[in-house]
């Protein structure tokens, strides 16, 4: 899903409402850092729980500006018999997560939500984040082992399928950066390009300064802060930095590494900051579909050749416009339905 593009009623609160409803649905689960003070996916959690499904929410009472707001709805959860935890100590909760775990015939099958974004569709200026809607179970098991971390239940440190902060995030993205190394390094090609909000971790900083001497490409996407000084010579030379500031306000987290011919394709969200990579919950998802692959690098590309909304990052750290080549209409990368 790609929100506002997609409605975030009908895709993400829907999901919601019917594991709710559903009476073959035994749990559901979800991480809960902003919300609205009328919050549907709220309602229909209060719903189940008076139902007598097992409900499971982690509240995050340290999101900015919407304490009061998320201390309420916790209240209101433990009312109704919901099992509300608030953080892991020393720990704040980033990630947007639901599961939703439902009994079909003999079997238990999980189905998973993992977002960009959080759960505030309406505001001022629209957010556009990315959502991914799940049934694979090996996936729906790597969030049932991070619930019962969160719940205190383990001190589960392996996934499958997800990469989670602050236990194996930051590793495995260095671990992608040098994959891509060693791929020129063989003779093939290698690229990388990473949309972030903010980007100020000096290890990974550095990690992609090597990859750009090594040969990768590397294009990153970077509304906010950068602190990468790309186009440097003999430094930088092969990275670029573009920010898209337009109608909506870019949110999401993507990493796309190129691995061969075998692309590699994560969503999530984590931003590459000391603080997202080692004093959050984060999580970043695989894409494993290849038609959501595609997608999402055909969305990458759109972004990275904006005309209309895009600012480049120069050497001097001054951010200039870009503007469309003499006789070509502008690229607007808000301009389309599925942008």
């Amino acid at each position: 899903m790609h929100l506002p593009y997609h409605d975030f009623g009908a895709t993400v609160e829907r999901f919601v409402a019917e594991a709710a409803a559903d009476p073959q649905v035994l749990a559901l689960k979800l991480t809960l850092y902003r919300t609205a003070g009328d919050a549907p996916i709220v309602r229909s959690l209060l719903k189940a729980a008076k139902e007598g499904k097992q409900v499971v929410v982690l509240v995050e009472l340290t999101a900015p500006l919407d304490e009061e707001t998320n201390l309420h709805w916790a209240r209101r959860l433990e009312a109704v018999g919901a099992h509300v935890v608030y953080g892991v100590v020393g720990l704040k909760t980033h990630t947007n997560v639901v599961l939703a775990v439902r009994r079909e015939a003999a079997a238990i099958r999980r189905y998973a939500y993992i977002g960009t974004g959080d759960y505030l569709p309406h505001r001022l200026q629209p957010y556009a984040d990315l959502g991914l809607l799940s049934r694979n179970q090996t996936l729906g098991q790597d969030l049932s082992h991070l619930f019962n971390f969160l719940t205190g239940y383990c001190r589960h440190h392996s996934y499958e399928h997800l990469l989670v902060a602050p236990v194996a995030l930051r590793s495995r993205l260095l671990d992608l950066i040098q994959q891509e190394i060693r791929q020129v390094q063989a003779g093939a090609t290698g690229r990388i390009i990473a949309k972030l909000n903010v980007l100020a971790d000096p290890e990974m900083i550095d990690a992609l300064y090597r990859a750009s001497q090594a040969g990768v490409q590397v294009d990153l996407l970077v509304r906010g802060v950068c602190c990468l000084r790309p186009g440097v010579p003999g430094l930088s030379d092969r990275i670029r930095v573009i920010s898209i500031l337009g109608r909506y306000v870019e949110h999401s987290r993507i990493l796309y590494c190129q691995n061969g011919e075998r692309p590699l394709v994560y969503l999530g969200s984590a931003d590459w900051t000391p603080r997202g990579l080692d004093q959050r919950i984060e999580v970043l998802a695989p894409i494993t579909d290849p038609t959501l692959k595609a997608h999402i690098q055909h969305l990458l590309e759109r972004w990275l050749a904006d005309t209309r909304n895009a600012w480049e990052l120069q050497p001097d750290g001054r951010y200039c416009p870009r503007s469309p080549a003499p006789g070509q209409a502008p690229i607007n990368a808000h301009g389309f339905p599925d942008a």
